[in-house]
């Protein structure tokens, strides 16, 4: 919340605190008259410093049998910790030194009070602790307090970055939060060195005009993310959430993009690839997440993508989307259980056409790979048939009604609804959508173990497991958790 949203605020609940008044109320002076609180502490999470916070509350009661009158509500600290506060209506600011004076809270009432925090900076690399306490100063001579913390840990920030020429991110001291996104020129390249987290604020992403390389390792992931590292409720890190930040787009100039062992989450769109030319590869997407986008996870139209052992999950709109062009999904997880709109587009859909406008489908193999999710059919392929539409599935598990084509089909598991009692969630470890948990791991009741053909390229899964001499669909092998007998 803003400082003019409080002040708006302020506003209105000051009108209702004078319609809501009455003048036959008694104050009491008497020190065993108190106030209760719905907290004793409000805890803010972790949050980067010089960044607002999302705003917390609570209420003060007065069940006493008399009114109380609070001489002043303060920050015990005044100004120095960055706590911003509204007290039923009024805002603590430094023309009122940080308190507000002769708040009533009448018998058998209440009032509300709202929290947020901008904190400075702590020159330190490690998160610190700030902490300051909001202290009710009763007409009594009486004083309580409640507790407001929060973790704070700074952070380096770019702005609207521009890479004009070759040059690498890497891990530093402190996290890197960008806001307004980085554009790739053309003719540069940008890499992004193994172990980096790059933490993007809403309205920024990577625009691609030139070359990208991820260069994460299986036990040292790239991950790109969205900056709110507080909860939005208690339950639910906005980290889990959808639409945190603009994802990756790759326009028509560039080419040869790498993209290795990447964590990929929280986006609008994850990955979208526009239309280029087919005889250049477009990108690489290797042994990498794209998880939980309110737009597409990966959209690539008339272009060559390259798939091998990614794990693509849970999008508003399709989770993998092919339209035209050339594209190879190799040994990965296509899994569509995006849980805020029951509207959700498929796990896998390729066609020759789009928006009204036709590409030529020249080659798409999905081979090795489990595509479900909650709908009974989730595998759309949309043909015009003007142009070119080749398609191919070989070795794969797929949620839909079965096809009677020996040639474009090889050994596929048809996964109905019937066969499953309604749901695909039996495939993974966790699939919690109240809490936006998921873990697509195989669970030891899946379909998908042991129905895969042996790639000599890719005897390693996603985790860097090694597959057996019957390997499993998807990117991840099974392997039994410590804690199953």
């Amino acid at each position: 919340m803003s400082r003019h949203l409080l002040y708006i605020l302020s506003c209105l609940l000051s009108s209702v605190v004078l319609i809501s008044c009455s003048d036959d109320d008694t104050f009491s002076t008497s020190t065993s008259k108190r106030l209760t609180f719905s907290v004793d502490t409000v805890a803010l999470d972790t949050v980067f410093s010089q960044v607002p916070t999302a705003t917390k509350s609570f209420w003060v009661f007065n069940s006493s049998g008399d009114g109380i009158r609070c001489k002043s509500v303060r920050l015990e600290k005044g100004n120095q910790t960055g706590f911003r506060v509204n007290v039923d209506g009024s805002y603590l600011g430094a023309s009122e030194g940080f308190q507000v004076n002769d708040v009533e809270v009448r018998n058998r009432d209440s009032i509300r009070v709202f929290v947020e925090l901008t904190s400075p900076a702590n020159h330190q690399e490690e998160p610190m602790k700030i902490e300051d306490n909001l202290v009710f100063g009763l007409e009594s001579g009486v004083e309580q307090k409640v507790n407001l913390n929060a973790w704070t840990w700074d952070a380096e920030k770019r702005t609207n970055m521009v890479i004009d020429r070759d040059s690498t991110i890497s891990s530093t001291a402190v996290p890197t939060i960008i806001y307004g996104g980085i554009t790739v020129k053309e003719g540069a390249t940008l890499t992004i060195a193994a172990g980096t987290t790059l933490y993007f604020h809403e309205n920024a992403g990577i625009h691609v005009y030139g070359t990208l390389r991820i260069e994460g390792e299986v036990d040292n992931n790239v991950v790109l993310r969205g900056d709110r590292i507080d909860n939005m409720f208690d339950y639910l890190p906005y980290d889990r959430v959808s639409g945190q930040w603009q994802g990756i787009h790759f326009y028509e100039p560039s080419y040869g993009n790498d993209i290795y062992y990447a964590d990929i989450h929280s986006t609008y769109n994850g990955i979208v690839c526009d239309s280029a030319d087919v005889k250049k590869l477009k990108l690489n997407l290797y042994h990498s997440v794209v998880h939980n986008c309110q737009g597409y996870g990966l959209m690539a139209t008339h272009c060559v993508v390259d798939v091998v052992n990614c794990q693509i999950t849970n999008a508003l709109n399709d989770c993998l989307a092919v339209f035209g062009g050339v594209a190879r999904v190799a040994q990965s997880t296509i899994a569509q259980f995006y849980p805020f709109d029951s509207n959700r587009g498929a796990a896998l859909r390729f066609g020759n056409v789009h928006d009204g406008h036709v590409y030529p489908l020249y080659n798409f193999t999905c081979i090795n790979s489990l595509v479900t999710g909650y709908a009974d059919d989730v595998v759309m392929g949309e043909a015009d048939t003007t142009a070119q539409y080749v398609f191919s599935f070989d070795h794969c598990l797929l949620r839909t009604p079965a096809i009677d084509d020996t040639v474009r089909v090889r050994d596929v598991v048809w996964e109905l609804p019937e066969d499953t009692v309604g749901t695909a969630t039996k495939h993974f470890r966790l699939v919690d959508g109240d809490h936006q948990k998921y873990d697509f791991r195989l669970d030891s009741v899946s379909t998908a173990i042991g129905k895969a053909a042996v790639i000599e390229d890719l005897l390693f899964d996603r985790m860097g497991i090694r597959r057996d001499d019957e390997p499993d669909l998807g990117c991840y092998e099974y392997v039994k958790p410590p804690n199953e007998s």
